[in-house]
């Protein structure tokens, strides 16, 4: 792995000279209990997020959770994962969740967001320590491995690996390139490009890829092409160094149409045959990506998106794009609270495509059918807030002038402040994203 060019060589044969702590113990007080076993993660059952991972890290409970347990995650569980296998780092879900090597598991699939979640990472000589554990047998009591580890503080921050673009005559890639997340703070910038076409062209699917520490990645189309940002200047929602918000940028948001992406930054969107998004030539587009750091290091962030396109022959249907807002969201102090919104359509429409969006409070993610003979049908439901569902409709939902969709969002605040909608991490969101025509 990528840590062995600078510490496995001369670190990866230590053992321990003296006897010392027991390493779950030193794994518990500097790895679990101050990034993993903190609420709303992996501290309880209350937290928002147990019934997607259905484990606890706290002192005194971790071993038992992880020894020789089946993950939850499918991916993991269909290649024959275990959290921990003693003797093998390669087999345990917990290594690939943690390590930064890079491409470390592509034959995986989606084993899921990198951990810790919440814009932290460990060390290389954390994740490191963690390795040797698990390849010594994760002893519960034993002091196998050796402790000088712990002192490299190495953010292990995965590099993101290149998105191949699409050949010649199938579609186009931009891009964002690296930039600097400073210690302790959230970045969210928007880069606006022309797309490179100099025909029209019909996109019907959008492949993207991210770095760890991201909170969304998303792709707008601009309602008055008048009223345009500089191109490829890189714009900052906040000041980098006092965090305001920028009021220019707030107010270049108002003119946003929802084009792609949302919370995986990793996602992979088609549309369904004979629909597809038109595309004019050289068309301004905003990528807007958004990162959180909460560490003392400095981070980076990169994204890539490529857009598919089929021949004009092939489509039928013009998409269009759902981005419906619920604002109204507030959610007292260790409470849980589900909030209801109706979205009329004001002509016939016909949904191709739906997925949401929320924060790590949300709990459950349910779309219904609103007015007409099926009222109150449910046709989404995601519980998972980081790799939110994508759901393609091959027949489409039709809904006639007057009826619409319903957004039905439970969250879980099992903090001790109350949480509004806003902009950050920290905040809430409730929003349905999706493709019709």
């Amino acid at each position: 792995m990528v840590l062995g060019a600078t510490v496995g060589i001369s670190l990866s044969s230590c053992t321990k000279k003296t006897e010392g702590r027991p390493d779950l113990e030193l794994i518990q007080e500097e790895i679990f209990t101050p990034t993993c076993a903190v609420s709303g993660c992996h501290a309880s059952t209350a937290d928002a997020t147990y019934n997607q991972h259905k484990l606890i890290l706290t002192e005194g409970q971790s071993w038992d959770e992880l020894i020789n347990q089946t993950p939850q995650n499918a991916a993991a569980s269909l290649y024959g994962l275990k959290l921990v296998k003693p003797g093998a780092s390669d087999l345990s879900l917990l290594f690939h969740k943690i390590t930064c090597e890079t491409g470390h598991h592509p034959t995986l699939g989606n084993i899921g967001a990198p951990m810790p979640l919440g814009g932290q990472v460990l060390s290389k000589g954390q994740v490191e320590f963690i390795k040797q554990w698990i390849d010594k047998g994760a002893s519960k009591t034993s002091s196998d491995v050796d402790d000088v580890l712990l002192k490299d503080n190495t953010p292990c921050q995965a590099e993101v690996q290149p998105l191949t673009p699409p050949a010649v005559g199938t579609g186009f890639q931009m891009t964002i390139s690296p930039f600097e997340i400073p210690k302790n703070f959230e970045r969210e910038v928007f880069l606006r490009k022309n797309s490179p076409n100099t025909d029209t062209v019909f996109v019907n699917r959008l492949q993207m890829r991210g770095g760890n520490n991201s909170h969304h990645f998303v792709v707008y189309g601009f309602r008055n092409t008048s009223l345009l940002p500089a191109v490829n200047v890189l714009r900052d929602l906040r000041d980098p160094v006092t965090g305001v918000l920028n009021s220019a940028t707030l107010l270049e948001m108002q003119n946003h149409v929802f084009m792609g992406g949302g919370t995986d930054v990793n996602t992979d969107i088609t549309l369904p045959t004979g629909v597809a998004i038109k595309m004019a030539p050289a068309t301004p587009v905003d990528l807007n990506a958004h990162y959180f750091n909460r560490t003392n290091f400095t981070l980076s962030g990169q994204n890539y998106i490529n857009f598919y396109t089929v021949p004009r022959a092939a489509v039928q249907f013009e998409a269009k794009t759902l981005d419906l807002n619920n604002f109204d969201i507030s959610i007292p102090a260790n409470t849980r609270r589900t909030f209801t919104k109706n979205f009329t359509f004001t002509a016939t429409t016909r949904v191709v495509m739906l997925t949401s969006h929320f924060h790590k409070l949300g709990e459950r993610f349910v779309i219904k059918i609103f007015g007409g003979p099926r009222h109150g049908e449910v046709v989404y439901t995601n519980t998972s807030w980081e790799h939110p569902l994508v759901l393609s409709f091959a027949t489409p939902i039709v809904l006639q002038a007057g009826e619409g969709l319903t957004s039905e969002v439970t969250y879980f605040n099992n903090t001790s402040q109350p949480v509004s909608f806003g902009l950050t991490s920290q905040d809430e969101m409730n929003i349905i994203f999706g493709y019709y025509y």
